[in-house]
């Protein structure tokens, strides 16, 4: 791949997963789906500028509440730090890719309870959002919520960019082993994405997020916490048994469903064997 297009393709990239104005060009979908063994690129960026925005939410909002503590009332100053902090990282990562994804969840839970498989499709492509999709979409964004701010905040920048390698990562999982459920944006991806070259993509997570680790000083313990990025391979299996069950394949939201699902199950694993290992 030349230089030139080495960038446009990233550009492509950047402009269907996230909201950042790159000017992609019309063809960028095709681009995207044809390069999708790439996704973990895209996510290690959005990934790094998550951790950045935690970290300069923290500064603030650590600033701004150590001046409400000496002037005002006695704040529990480091543990509202966090949740504020990690609430706001989440919803930060949600608007920086445009809430694509998490709309993907509210047309599951639209679609989950409805009898009829034409029904379940049809739920899924209006405007609508029931009680079931609400509850779905916060209830994973909220335990996101949760697994970030129970991450040890030495481990917090690396946790924000392995969920979002993650994510992406089980995106090219679904679509590798995922069937379209109709005609659409999914399909183009089950059937444009150069599926022999998915392999790359876990080469390449394990790639972006292990050097940071091991620049932190956790030559080992960066190996284990790197192989969470596998994390992504249950999530997506079950993912892509989800949709055939509600929708009868993979569909684009699905594959954005799933984005959401990894984060989410990887900040709360990582969290949880940080407890294990360094209580």
């Amino acid at each position: 791949m030349s230089p030139l297009n080495a960038i446009k393709t990233f550009r492509d990239l950047l402009s269907f997963l996230t909201i950042i104005p790159v000017g992609g060009k019309e063809d960028f979908i095709f681009t995207t789906a044809k390069n999708m063994y790439l996704f973990p690129v895209v996510g290690c960026f959005i990934g790094l500028l998550g951790g950045l925005y935690f970290l300069a939410s923290s500064i603030i909002i650590g600033f701004i509440l150590n001046i409400v503590n000496n002037t005002v009332i006695a704040l529990p100053i480091g543990f509202l730090t966090l949740v504020i902090s990690a609430a706001m990282t989440v919803a930060f990562l949600l608007v920086l890719t445009g809430l694509q994804h998490f709309d993907g969840l509210i047309d599951l839970g639209n679609a989950i309870g409805l009898r009829s498989l034409h029904d379940r499709k049809m739920k899924a492509h209006e405007w609508t959002v029931t009680s079931g999709g609400a509850i779905l979409a916060l209830a994973v964004e909220f335990l996101a919520v949760i697994g970030l701010f129970l991450v040890n905040p030495i481990f917090t920048f690396p946790a924000i960019i392995l969920a979002e390698v993650s994510a992406k990562l089980a995106m090219v999982t679904i679509v590798w082993v995922g069937k379209p459920s109709h005609k659409g944006l999914g399909s183009i991806f089950l059937a444009k994405a150069k599926k022999k070259l998915n392999i790359v993509a876990y080469a390449l997570s394990f790639l972006m997020v292990y050097p940071i680790l091991y620049f932190m000083g956790f030559p080992v313990l960066g190996v284990f916490i790197t192989g969470l990025t596998l994390v992504s391979i249950p999530v997506a299996l079950i993912m892509s048994c989800v949709a055939n069950k509600v929708f009868g394949g993979v569909s684009g939201d699905m594959i954005g469903a799933t984005n959401e699902m990894t984060r989410t199950t990887v900040l709360l694993s990582f969290a949880i064997i940080l407890m294990v290992i360094m209580p």
